[in-house]
């Protein structure tokens, strides 16, 4: 687990810079395990970078990819326990940081405690005696509200959370996805289908099974249908959409890029869905097990169908669809 500078920092915007006239702090953030919920972390993370924290990520693998347009070093939290304390305390032997968890776990305050490394989080999973500040959970908080309230504990300062999440994406991955897309034929006014959901949520399955219909919807009038699978997913998003031009594998930023480049997403409320929020795609969002209070896409150009109660009809995704190709 090696330290990864950020090499591509030419699309960040001011407001993603420390406050260079107040006292840089070194901040060691514990990003979410998920991709989901990394992309509602960002306001969080713009608060504490646009007041005078100069953070470093400790995330998963692809966290150095997905923030891969920021100035923001990351390191990977993998492998053994023994593994990613050795990694933490090499972080805290390079700058004398503190941290903030992201994290609700107990094993994750626990490698800050044995890397010597003061960290604040929420008073969750019974772990609040390894934490040098424990922050009291509030209920009905939305996710991205909720980051950006244990931000804020630490910032001292509390702004409305941004109406919209803005992430930004690096030229060379834009370039990355405009090859991609000619290679495989695809025009300026495609359309990307995100079936897949991993895991359950309370012993439910995430993903809608509407997918390979609306498909076919949108192939008889004429669109591009488009799927670019996750890590391993090819053979599930092949089942699910048999006739979408499918792309190959790829990394997250790429996968953002063609994301921010879609006519209209059409998700379910999964990473992916999330991460088409974040490029501020124009995204149908599909719910059937899993709460729109608390992960509901953060954007102004999502449109919700469905809910925890229970998968939509198939004819109102359709109508929510043939709507924001008419808008």
């Amino acid at each position: 687990m090696q330290l990864h500078p950020r090499h591509e920092a030419h699309s960040v915007c001011d407001a993603h810079e420390p406050n260079l006239l107040n006292t840089v702090i070194p901040l060691i953030v514990r990003l979410p395990n998920h991709l989901g919920d990394a992309c509602m972390a960002l306001p969080a993370l713009d608060l504490l970078t646009g007041n005078g924290y100069a953070i470093t990520l400790a995330g998963q693998p692809w966290a150095a990819d997905l923030f891969a347009a920021y100035r923001w070093p990351a390191v990977s939290m993998t492998g053994s326990r023994r593994e990613r304390v050795r990694a933490l305390w090499r972080l805290r032997n390079a700058a004398n940081a503190q941290a903030l968890l992201m994290t609700n776990s107990f094993g994750s305050a626990l490698d800050f405690r044995l890397a010597g490394i003061p960290a604040t989080g929420y008073a969750r999973d019974a772990r609040s005696w390894l934490l040098r500040r424990a922050i009291p959970v509030e209920a009905a908080d939305h996710m991205v509200e909720y980051y950006y309230r244990l931000a804020a504990s630490i910032v001292g300062t509390s702004p409305d959370v941004p109406g919209d999440l803005r992430l930004a994406v690096s030229p060379s991955a834009r370039q990355r996805a405009r090859d991609l897309l000619e290679q495989h034929g695809v025009g300026t006014a495609y359309i990307v289908l995100c079936p897949v959901a991993v895991g359950l949520h309370r012993g439910r399955i995430k993903a809608w099974d509407g997918f390979e219909p609306i498909s076919r919807h949108l192939l008889d009038r004429g669109a591009q249908v488009v799927a670019m699978p996750g890590p391993k997913e090819t053979a599930a998003v092949r089942a699910a959409l048999p006739n979408a031009i499918l792309l190959p594998e790829s990394n997250v930023s790429t996968f953002a890029a063609v994301l921010a480049g879609a006519r209209l997403v059409i998700a379910n409320d999964s990473g992916p869905g999330h991460l088409a929020a974040a490029v501020g795609a124009p995204l149908i969002s599909v719910f059937g097990v899993t709460e729109p209070e608390k992960t509901r896409p953060w954007s102004s150009k999502a449109t919700l169908v469905g809910g925890a109660a229970g998968w939509p009809r198939y004819e109102d995704v359709r109508a929510a669809v043939d709507g924001a190709l008419s808008a």
